[in-house]
């Protein structure tokens, strides 16, 4: 028959430290989709940069020119950029799922392992107590 030996407090704090790690892992891939969107935005287009301003005619009202974080571009570094995270989020989803389930199966395992522990104990007790000392007495002994 097979033994087990866990230590629920270690599987605990082992958890802890995945979890931080989960986390930090979440937090880099926010920063990393953010990073890329503001990449796609500042890469402008395939025109160059005097040539993609078109000249006004006419009276013209001043109006304020746009924000970079405003601006969204439609450039081949873009489209590039847009299409390489859409193919990557299926992995990027996966990873987190991975994570979370294997931090929720560990802590269910060793849940079921410690609720299996008390009623192993429950059961050894209620036997202990159904045992008649009375007839022990007169079982083996000399009178």
């Amino acid at each position: 028959m097979a033994s087990w030996d866990i230590h629920p407090q270690g599987v605990q704090g082992q958890l802890k430290v995945v979890g931080t790690h989960a986390e930090d892992l979440g937090d880099v891939l926010n920063r990393l989709l953010a990073d890329m969107k503001e990449a796609a935005q500042a890469a402008g287009t395939a025109v160059p940069g005097s040539q993609a301003v078109m000249p006004q005619y006419g009276p013209v009202v001043p109006q304020k020119a746009p924000s970079w974080s405003a601006r969204t571009s439609t450039g081949p570094v873009a489209a590039a950029l847009v299409k390489y995270v859409n193919e990557r989020k299926p992995d990027l989803k996966a990873m987190a799922d991975r994570c979370q389930a294997a931090v929720l199966g560990a802590a269910k395992a060793t849940n079921e392992y410690v609720q299996g522990d008390l009623e192993a104990a429950k059961n050894a007790q209620n036997a202990a107590r159904a045992v008649r000392v009375d007839a022990l007495k007169d079982f083996g002994g000399k009178k």
